[in-house]
């Protein structure tokens, strides 16, 4: 890294954030493209309450972007002069653009999980269950509706899927109705569960994922979640987390930098954490 004053800076929040592969994949990008003497990109944990100085801190301190992660993708919203369209249809900011003192923000959560999934799959007419209505679940969901799936939401509190669900037009279940999910097309978990501490679980009975079925899973350490694996062990095709964390990246990257992102190199830059060759 080429650090001086001039050296704008990016900075991920979330709670817990410890875990954070973002700082690794943007800078090493950043140093591919040679701008890392223009930006840097680090992490810090901020709680619920504290994001509106975490704002405050981004004007003063002129931060250049401002990446929020759960469960700030809400919150962060009360805070900023402008909210892009789309991230006003998602009810959710994961990117935030400090352009010149106007905070801009915007969502690339859907973009991360809808590219991945376009590349296996035509998303017009399938059958969709999503696991999960919180921030990320939001993005998904606008994601798959936008390119003409038939979505149901499940979540273990239905009136959180039920919101959701009635913002966009689609139907909504609880976890006492999952059995059904063994007649769509793509299953999305949209929850933490499979992450630590929660590793060993796993969101949905196994008896209801098929090997015709493509399974995503949010979750990206690890690589291959309980889930995914059960799931590919069934035949079943299976998307990481990893991916959504790169796609939903390579457009934030766009945004703070008016660069280009470096798709391969952020994406083997990911796989190496986990020892994995890009193909």
């Amino acid at each position: 890294m080429n650090i001086s004053g001039k050296t704008k800076i990016c900075v991920i929040i979330g709670d817990p954030i410890e875990h954070t592969l973002s700082p690794k994949m943007h800078n090493t990008a950043y140093k591919a493209l040679g701008i890392d003497d223009q930006f840097v990109y680090v992490a810090t944990k901020a709680k619920v309450e504290d994001v509106k100085y975490v704002v405050r801190a981004v004007r003063v301190m002129g931060i250049r972007g401002l990446t929020c992660t759960m469960p700030h993708k809400i919150e962060v919203m009360k805070y900023l002069d402008y909210i892009d369209p789309i991230a006003l249809k998602i009810g959710a900011v994961n990117t935030v653009v400090n352009d010149q003192g106007i905070l801009k923000g915007y969502n690339t959560d859907w973009l991360g999980a809808i590219i991945p999934l376009e590349q296996r799959i035509n998303l017009k007419g399938k059958k969709v269950a999503l696991i999960g209505a919180g921030g990320a679940a939001r993005a998904i969901a606008f994601g798959v509706v936008e390119k003409g799936a038939i979505l149901k939401i499940y979540n273990r509190t239905f009136l959180k899927a039920q919101k959701l669900a009635k913002e966009l037009k689609v139907k909504a279940g609880n976890l006492t109705e999952i059995s059904e999910i063994n007649k769509t097309d793509i299953v999305i978990n949209a929850t933490s569960l499979g992450m630590a501490p929660d590793e060993n679980k796993i969101p949905v009975p196994m008896e209801f994922i098929l090997k015709n079925q493509v399974i995503m899973d949010a979750v990206y350490i690890p690589y291959k979640t309980r889930f995914l694996k059960k799931a590919q062990k069934k035949g079943a095709q299976i998307i990481p987390g990893i991916e959504m964390l790169l796609y939903q990246g390579t457009a934030q990257f766009e945004y703070y930098t008016n660069h280009k992102a470096p798709e391969k190199i952020m994406k083997q830059t990911l796989l190496d954490h986990f020892k994995i060759k890009y193909s």
